[in-house]
């Protein structure tokens, strides 16, 4: 077998914290909600007397039945339950990503993975040689998802089927009833498993059944974080749910040679947000709603409608923006301007492999006030690079 082939994507060479967060005045480019100092949450961050030690090599084991009580919770009744040992904790949910496709797929295999994506949803099945076949969402359908499409694409080798929902980079959401369909054309296949990248669910206004639970065959997995929703990406902390106890024993595999467990530190102070959560994510998405109706309200304006469009999101903290009339603007010039004059930045199109003339705007992370000059900002850049 040839050595994996590693490739920086786009959106981790220019992503903000390589770019410098001092060189950006309004950042609309990050996909989560604001970063938080644990302090910030009223969280105890005293572990001078935690002992350093190898842990769990499945997680922390009260971390993991916070992670399986809140799925639960989220996704409301959960007739096949979803147990502790069904939870296997992750330094965040690109490592995740990366187990579950090492552990799925190999060259030649066949793989439906939903697009536009998360980078790492789309680039590990391609390093390792799968066939990679999209599934295709897109701006003129208002990023809705064809079930029926995606069935007629679904082979008799197929080994992989990859959405993610709330969507990232959309804010696309599907209902209880099309994951339910999804999750029965998996269970009729012979092969294929279903993923789920489930990171912003908690955010969802009407959060879906947890997909782990639906698949009567236990081909199903999902995937979370601490990330996005609770903005705490500096605490490396993600989990795969799975149901499958012999893929379970292939995943702890995977983890165990290339961490062999998590850190202990982390593992410690995720469980003791999660157990705050109640007091921790209400305020998350009231800021969350707010700032979703100021960018509404900022399309809504007559001089910006006429020079933006988008679908608005549904759940979650990021949208996709275009230019309205793409053949009006420099679009090189538009990025240009807009950083170096205005002090904004946002996830230009080529992040995702659409147009450059659409941008990820994400309204979870700035503030009130830096939304809004950001935002501003936009528009004063469309200016400069009209032709």
């Amino acid at each position: 077998m040839a050595p994996l082939r590693y490739a920086r994507t786009p959106i981790e060479i220019e992503s903000p914290e390589e770019l410098g967060y001092d060189s950006i005045s309004y950042n609309l480019a990050e996909s989560s909600f604001a970063d938080q100092r644990l302090s910030d949450y009223g969280i105890d961050t005293d572990v001078g007397d935690l002992l350093l030690q190898y842990g769990d090599h499945l997680g922390l084991p009260r971390l993991r039945e916070l992670i399986a009580a809140e799925s639960a919770e989220t996704g409301g009744s959960d007739p096949n339950g979803i147990g502790p040992d069904q939870v296997t904790v992750t330094s965040g949910a690109a490592p995740a990503l990366f187990i579950v496709a090492t552990a799925l797929l190999g060259p030649g295999d066949h793989a439906l993975i939903q697009a536009p994506n998360y980078a790492t949803n789309l680039e590990t099945p391609r390093m390792l040689g799968a066939d990679l076949e999209h599934v295709e969402i897109r701006y003129e359908d208002g990023w809705e998802l064809d079930v029926d499409r995606l069935a007629s694409q679904i082979r008799p080798e197929t080994k992989l089927i990859s959405i993610t929902y709330p969507h990232n980079p959309t804010g696309a959401m599907i209902d209880a009833e099309t994951l339910e369909r999804i999750v029965g054309l998996v269970d009729d296949h012979p092969t294929a498993r279903l993923l789920l990248d489930e990171t912003y669910r908690s955010l969802a206004p009407e959060p879906l059944p947890l997909a782990a639970s639906l698949s009567e065959r236990d081909r199903a997995l999902s995937i979370s974080s601490m990330s996005k929703t609770y903005g705490l990406p500096g605490l490396r902390m993600g989990w795969i749910i799975n149901r499958d106890p012999e893929l379970a024993e292939t995943l702890l595999a995977a983890k165990e040679q290339i961490l062999i467990c998590g850190s202990t530190a982390d593992e410690e102070m995720a469980a003791r947000v999660l157990e705050a959560k109640d007091r921790i994510l209400p305020p998350i998405r009231a800021k969350i709603d707010e700032h979703l109706g100021i960018v509404r309200g900022w399309l809504a304006a007559d001089d910006v409608r006429d020079v933006f469009e988008w679908v608005e999101p549904r759940a979650g903290v990021v949208g996709i923006p275009r230019l309205r009339d793409p053949d009006a603007i420099d679009i090189d010039r538009f990025y240009k301007t807009l950083l170096e004059n205005h002090g904004t930045y946002v996830g230009p199109g080529h992040w995702f492999d659409q147009p450059r003339s659409s941008f990820r705007l994400g309204f979870g992370w700035p503030t009130t006030d830096e939304l809004h000059k950001g935002l501003a900002g936009l528009l004063a850049a469309a200016a400069d690079a009209a032709k």
